[in-house]
């Protein structure tokens, strides 16, 4: 009786000691993640306040307004409408903005998105008569971007920029004949005859030739709309203008597309004359960025504490 008694106390003096292990290990994961995320909330602070500090460059002096569009024109990226139209919203409302460029370098993108910062041109220099709005081209400014260029009341180019593409595509790839070699057999299943028009293990007919084309052209003459809107008598007639072509700078100039030979720093400068520069472009910045890198890092380490902690 004495020995099992003996036996029994030790059993139970090591299972309290090994639950108070747990415990502690678990609080101590606990503790270094809570540590983690002050140290990394005051760390996001800190960087915020540097981005909002570096943002107001100018001092409240006079300034030329620079947005940048650059690269693709697409929901998600540096160039999206939501992105583009909140900085020029930003320029115009500024009191010290005396004219306001758009940098462009983007072989273009979404006709939607593009169309979307067209019409928000157009509304902000109605809704500031006074303030000048320009477009500076840099390398390229072709389909989507020469949309969005078009709302400026003037266009100036590098001599050797591309300018034009005014024209509307759409791609993919066909697979009916390397699937036939293959011994492939293609099993489509839709509610409705024409939802497969575009799948590209099917062969296409001449109606879904015929619709797609349509709905091109239709795209396409809205484009041709707004550069004519955009550019008026300046524009040279010509066959060419809207068959997707594209041109130098100095060609573009010739043709009406663009106006004149300019940088940015000369339209700063020579044109709107303020020659301080503010750049009013909504970039993913630092905070932005290590927001959802910890945000994610953040998840990984609360999953793996939890799993941890359940598992000891």
């Amino acid at each position: 009786m004495t020995e099992n008694s003996g036996e029994w106390e030790r059993e139970l003096v090591t299972k309290l000691a090994t639950a108070a292990l747990k415990e502690q290990r678990r609080a101590r994961l606990w503790g270094i993640f809570f540590k983690l995320l002050t140290f990394a909330y005051i760390s996001l602070i800190l960087l915020m306040a540097i981005d909002w500090k570096g943002a107001d460059v100018a001092g409240g002096r006079k300034h030329t307004a620079m947005v940048e569009v650059n690269g693709i024109i697409a929901p998600g990226s540096d160039a999206s409408a939501e992105r583009i139209n909140s900085a020029l919203q930003a320029a115009f409302k500024d009191k010290n903005t005396q004219g306001v460029v758009v940098r462009i370098n983007s072989p273009g993108g979404s006709p939607v998105q593009a169309q979307t910062i067209y019409d928000e041109m157009k509304r902000l220099r109605q809704l500031h008569p006074t303030i000048p709005l320009y477009a500076v081209v840099e390398d390229v400014c072709a389909s989507g971007g020469y949309f969005v260029a078009a709302g400026a009341d003037r266009i100036y180019v590098g001599k050797a920029s591309i300018v034009g593409s005014i024209g509307v595509l759409m791609n993919g790839f066909g697979f009916t004949g390397l699937m036939d070699k293959l011994g492939i057999e293609r099993r489509l299943l839709t509610a409705g005859e024409n939802k497969g028009m575009l799948d590209p293990f099917s062969p296409m007919d001449e109606k879904s030739l015929a619709q797609v084309k349509e709905m091109l052209g239709d795209i396409h003459q809205q484009f041709i709309a707004v550069v004519k809107e955009g550019r008026g008598k300046r524009l040279k007639e010509s066959p060419d203008i809207f068959s997707g072509l594209i041109w130098t700078g100095q060609k573009s100039i010739d043709l009406g597309l663009a106006d004149s030979i300019g940088s940015l720093d000369y339209v700063a400068r020579e044109v709107v004359k303020a020659e301080e520069i503010m750049d009013f472009t909504q970039k993913e910045g630092i905070a932005e960025k290590f927001a959802k890198r910890f945000g994610a890092a953040a998840a990984n380490t609360f999953a793996e504490a939890v799993l941890r902690a359940s598992i000891r």
